[in-house]
């Protein structure tokens, strides 16, 4: 099979969908295993903190905030398994809780907060005046919200506290705390929320980062002069700014761009991305010329769902486009050749 960055420009356009085919044969997807990353929350460890808020609640009959906050000021990991209870990202639960109190709690303090819990769920926590004031808000609006389970909305809509554990308030959660739960009920709220969909959000530039790890290890043992971005990070000269640039900033030759995506609906943006980086590459006058190479360097299935989209980027990069399974082979296939010192 020959891949596209073996091809030229000729060939590319004559037989695109054997080239296509020859990208899609080498996209490998890892949605099946995710990093645990760092706040990764072992099941005794949060385990632990049920049963803390159990005890504490008397199996969940009695769901008071001053009876929950020593619990958590004492075992932090109680917050989190509160938190879950309700079914909120930290973002959420500072919202909700802005809106009905009088304490102000952002949606950045929330996720601070829950962050700082995750890092260290058996450390006691030591609020200051204004932390605990937060904390109090939070725990009072959780309190509120579980008691009063799922409110009644219209036919076609549906409440976030409509769950097996949440929909009657406490009768609920003390039915699921004794009884344990319905598996089908279980595989349904699953079914609604993708399970570790939490997590993997919160791990998702580790994800990323894998695959910007593996051209680190190529860039390096090639011995080549490289500028790695951060996210977010303005540099002149781009709009857009790539995720590696050869030699440098200051002399740009050979930018690279790292995506990897599960979902066909994002690979189309990330194209698009990675089209755009092209369009930046060539100058604007009467006769544009490349003033420096983009290679793509791509992973996961969503990639693997659109071939018109992939005939796009094979044309555009000129072949320029590597997985995981051929990194080994983009310093010898791109002008990354030239700056090779090993």
């Amino acid at each position: 099979m020959k891949y596209p960055f073996e091809a030229t420009i000729d060939e590319i356009l004559a037989e695109p969908n054997q080239y296509i085919d020859a990208v899609f044969s080498c996209l490998e997807s890892e949605f099946m295993v995710m990093p645990k990353g760092e706040g990764f929350i072992e099941y005794p460890v949060f385990e632990k903190g049920y049963e803390a808020l159990k005890a504490a609640t008397a199996g969940f009959t009695d769901l008071k905030a001053e009876k929950i906050l020593p619990v958590i000021t004492e075992l932090p990991i109680s917050f989190v398994v509160l938190r879950a209870m309700l079914g909120f990202t930290p973002s959420e639960w500072g919202y909700v809780t802005t809106r009905r109190t009088d304490v102000t709690v952002s949606q950045g303090y929330a996720r601070t907060l829950d962050r700082r819990v995750r890092m260290n769920p058996g450390k006691s926590l030591k609020p200051s005046s204004a932390v605990a004031a937060r904390l109090d808000a939070l725990v009072k609006t959780a309190c509120v919200l579980l008691c009063e389970g799922g409110p009644t909305v219209q036919p076609d809509q549906i409440h976030r506290l409509d769950k097996a554990d949440t929909k009657h308030g406490l009768d609920s959660i003390r039915h699921l705390a004794s009884l344990g739960s319905p598996y089908a009920m279980l595989l349904y709220e699953r079914f609604l929320g993708r399970p570790f969909a939490g997590h993997r959000d919160s791990v998702s530039e580790l994800i990323g980062d894998s695959l910007e790890s593996a051209i680190e290890d190529v860039l390096t043992r090639a011995g080549l002069s490289y500028r790695k971005t951060k996210r977010a990070e303005k540099i002149e000269g781009f709009d857009q700014t790539p995720d590696f640039i050869i030699p440098s900033e200051f002399n740009p030759q050979v930018v690279i761009e790292a995506k990897i995506t599960e979902d066909d609906g994002t690979a189309r943006d990330k194209v698009t991305r990675i089209l755009r980086l092209v369009t930046l590459s060539y100058d604007q006058g009467m006769s544009p010329k490349q003033k420096y190479e983009v290679v793509a360097c791509i992973g996961g299935r969503g990639f693997g769902e659109r071939r018109e989209d992939m005939r796009r980027l094979i044309e555009s990069t000129q072949g320029k486009i590597f997985t995981l399974k051929t990194l080994d082979r983009m310093v010898d296939h791109t002008r990354l050749r030239e700056f090779r010192t090993r």
